[in-house]
């Protein structure tokens, strides 16, 4: 990441390791970085939702539940909710994808990647970048644009 902060407590000189997040550097780096970024791509990191934490419509613990390839240069990626604070499952849809990366050591399945601590959008020379900061991994994807829909889960996290 390279506006969102996120650390432990011991990053902090504190005796306890919890986690915390400050989207607070990128959000005051997002208006001038919004014209940068693809219709899509600026419509999901400036929708004000996004980045209030605890908030339905925040990323904050969601789970990546899948992923599938759409066209040969697309994909689509599913992110479960989270009962306690989502009602909804989130889907993104990447076109135009140039690059997929992932640091899940000793694993291939994008499940592996843990709940979602917080993302960045950035432009990038291809579109955006958007990179998602997960326990115990990392993803980031390069694109054309992005689009995410916020979508009705059930409890056990199936479509409605």
């Amino acid at each position: 990441m390279r506006y969102v902060e996120i650390g432990t407590g011991e990053d902090r000189g504190e005796a306890e390791a919890a986690v915390f997040v400050d989207p607070g550097p990128y959000l005051a780096r997002l208006p001038e970085l919004a014209d940068g970024l693809p219709p899509g791509a600026r419509a999901f990191a400036t929708d004000p939702r996004h980045y209030e934490l605890g908030g339905r419509r925040c990323v904050r613990d969601l789970r990546p539940l899948d992923m599938r390839r759409t066209a040969p240069a697309d994909m689509e990626i599913r992110f479960r909710h989270n009962s306690l604070s989502h009602n909804e499952d989130l889907i993104v849809r990447y076109t135009g994808v140039s690059r997929f990366q992932t640091d899940i050591l000793g694993a291939c399945d994008i499940a592996s990647l843990g709940e979602v601590i917080l993302d960045e959008i950035l432009p990038h020379p291809d579109g955006c970048t958007h990179e998602l900061a997960c326990r115990p991994g990392t993803l980031v994807m390069a694109c054309a644009d992005l689009v995410a829909e916020w979508v009705p889960a059930t409890a056990d996290g199936d479509r409605a």
